[in-house]
């Protein structure tokens, strides 16, 4: 399938400014890989940013996607109506029911959960910190113990700061401190044994950018897969499950 021919839906807009992100990694990762040699060798890239509200601060395992906003699930049937190949979510914690939206639509939807167990398992990572909103972290999504893999718990106030630093760099307010702040709960985990933090939020991934810490960028994580999925669908093969998540 010629690049021109494959669609690539991203649901975005949780948070607004990490799709963009994403965006631009996206472009630069098929640049650096040699995927490109001009315009035309891009995918069409479809972007639905949609103005959800954010999860809940308090975690409840009894509600739905749709409990949360409908417009998780309507972004997600508009990018099928649109005829993408496939999905990537920009978010994380949206990935908790990626089950349940996968079943409303056509389009593969990559797991980004799958894909960052085998970014841990590729590295050979056996013990980690995971920063991201409390749902994500509280809900396990990406605990695997089942692999041998071992899971620092975060203290409960600094949920409390995670949920408030991620809800700040959404709107705009207070992001150096907010920044900071975290900066200085990951190093205290890494101090307490983690090898790695994985930046489980893609707001996280946008704040402790630069900060020269050891981790597992989901985001990078996700455009990764993106990039796999298109090539595969260009070159007319079947994707490395490692890296495609699909």
């Amino acid at each position: 399938m010629p690049a021109a021919h494959v669609r690539i839906g991203v649901l975005g807009g949780i948070g607004p400014e990490a799709t963009g992100t994403f965006y631009l990694k996206l472009m630069r990762r098929l640049q650096e890989l040699g995927c490109v040699s001009r315009n035309g060798d891009y995918p069409q890239v479809i972007v639905n940013s949609v103005p959800a509200r954010e999860f809940p601060e308090r975690v409840d395992p009894s509600i739905s996607i749709d409990d949360v906003d409908p417009m998780y699930s309507q972004g997600l049937l508009e990018l099928d109506a649109a005829g993408v190949d496939f999905i990537a979510m920009a978010c994380n914690t949206v990935h908790l029911f990626h089950r349940e939206l996968q079943s409303r639509v056509r389009a593969p939807v990559i797991d980004l959960r799958k894909a960052v167990r085998a970014e841990l398992l590729r590295r050979g990572i056996h013990r980690y910190v995971v920063l991201g909103t409390p749902w994500t972290i509280e809900m396990g999504l990406y605990d695997f113990e089942d692999e041998g893999l071992e899971v620092l718990r975060v203290d409960p106030a600094d949920l409390d700061i995670l949920y408030g630093a991620i809800y700040s760099f959404n709107v705009g307010r207070d992001v150096e401190r907010s920044a900071d702040a975290l900066e200085r709960m990951a190093r205290r985990y890494l101090e307490a044994g983690a090898e790695v933090v994985v930046l489980g939020c893609t707001e996280v991934s946008l704040m402790l950018s630069g900060r020269a810490l050891p981790s597992v960028d989901t985001m990078d994580v996700l455009v990764d897969a993106t990039v796999e999925r298109f090539c595969a669908l260009r070159d007319g093969r079947a994707p490395e499950d490692r890296r495609s998540a699909v």
